[in-house]
């Protein structure tokens, strides 16, 4: 009999963004865990083949990330075999990482490898006699910003035309001061930081009010579809995205959606749900506007695991929400609950992770910190499973949305 070794990995997808916070591409992250670590290399190749082929042969990048590009870490091996890299060379940045030296074999490959159209970034890279020969074939050059800077070497990169992009940008000073040296992409978790949501927010023009009730209306199990009209009706902006998103070709509907109530039937809650949340959401600036896809990833996890734990999708999609509100709308969570009619259930579930709802919350953040060191391969496989058809829904339900609001 032949015994398998378990492989623990999880997915996830890092935004990176431009100068001005617009989201423009995404790195493919895998985590991998217990027996697979990083020192081993066969368990590196595994992990690797394993997210590649989910993420490109059996979801896509359209429904995966539409049409921004991604980043795909890349070992050795795979350099120099250019067969087994990922489809769709034009939407495909190929990161090297740090521990491959610049030999002339690799060199070598990586000419090849532009040649088919992929774009290279250097990861984590810091000029040494070794790796500098890398800096010859490579497009983009991610820098540690933690780290210090030689600002004498960053100037004679940016003399040459290389792409700098800022890893660990962890506060907008941070953010501010990378791009003021020259960088044009940036990555870390500064968007999410609430001064930064603060700074970079603008002053609303929808009917904030309306869309809350909506959003508390629409997460009713016997929602009154009447009711949801009216809300509507009260955010002209809401009313005309609705409409032209209903009628767009990604639905089919070929302009034969011409009200209110027809685009509710034809959308479904969930989705009106997750545009109302855009509308809320797009005039707060770039930095909601980068959440806003974690939010409604969280949202959908939550959603599909109450539906295996026989607690209300509804309530769950709601309380994996409103969990993330807090920082997108730049008002603590307390706060916001108080203005929200929900149960105590949700409540408990957001404010002190009480209840079988509070435990799916807990482990869709632990998963999304890549905290699985002690789960079962099972579960694993499960979270990687419901994370990629939620990253779908996401993405098809924000796809077309980005021009109208």
């Amino acid at each position: 009999m032949t015994t398998a070794t378990a492989f623990n990995y999880c997915i996830a997808l890092q935004p990176i963004c431009d100068g001005t916070m617009t989201h423009v591409a995404d790195e493919l992250l895998y985590r991998a865990h217990g027996k697979a670590t990083a020192a081993d290399v066969h368990d590196h190749q595994t992990a690797t083949a394993r997210v590649c082929n989910i993420a490109f042969y059996e979801t896509g990048l359209a429904n995966l990330v539409g049409s921004r590009k991604i980043f795909v870490n890349i070992p050795e091996e795979w350099i120099l075999d250019p067969k087994l890299l990922p489809p769709a060379p034009e939407q495909i940045v190929i990161e090297v990482l740090e521990t491959v030296a610049g030999t002339p074999e690799i060199i070598s490959a990586l000419q090849r490898i532009r040649a088919l159209g992929y774009r290279i970034a250097l990861d984590d890279f810091v000029p040494a006699p070794d790796n500098n020969p890398l800096l010859d074939v490579a497009d983009i050059v991610k820098i540690d910003v933690s780290q210090p800077i030689d600002h004498a070497w960053l100037e004679r990169l940016k003399a040459s035309g290389t792409q700098l992009l800022a890893e660990k940008v962890e506060d907008l000073d941070t953010f501010n001061r990378m791009r003021d040296l020259g960088f044009q992409l940036f990555q870390g978790y500064f968007y999410a930081r609430p001064e930064t949501l603060r700074l970079t927010a603008r002053t609303r023009t929808n009917n904030h009010p309306a869309l809350m009730r909506l959003l508390n209306e629409m997460r009713q199990p016997d929602a009154d579809y009447k009711q949801l009209e009216n809300l509507i009706a009260q955010d002209a902006q809401l009313t005309y995205v609705l409409l032209k998103y209903a009628n767009s070709a990604l639905l089919h509907h070929r302009g034969e959606i011409l009200t209110i109530g027809q685009a509710l039937n034809a959308l479904g809650l969930r989705r009106v749900q997750a545009i109302a949340i855009s509308i809320l959401l797009a005039d707060n600036g770039p930095a909601s506007r980068l959440l806003l896809t974690q939010a409604l990833v969280r949202a959908t996890m939550c959603e599909l695991l109450a539906e295996r734990h026989s607690q209300s999708p509804e309530v769950a999609f709601t309380v994996g929400l409103i969990s993330m509100m807090g920082p997108l709308l730049d008002e603590s969570l307390e706060a916001l609950i108080s203005k929200l009619p929900i149960s105590q259930d949700a409540e408990d579930a957001i404010l002190r992770r009480h209840h079988t709802l509070g435990r799916i919350l807990t482990s869709v953040e632990q998963f999304e910190l890549g905290q699985i060191d002690d789960w079962p391969s099972g579960k694993v496989d499960e979270f990687n499973r419901l994370w990629l058809e939620s990253r779908v829904w996401t993405t098809q339900t924000l796809t077309g949305l980005e021009n109208t609001i």
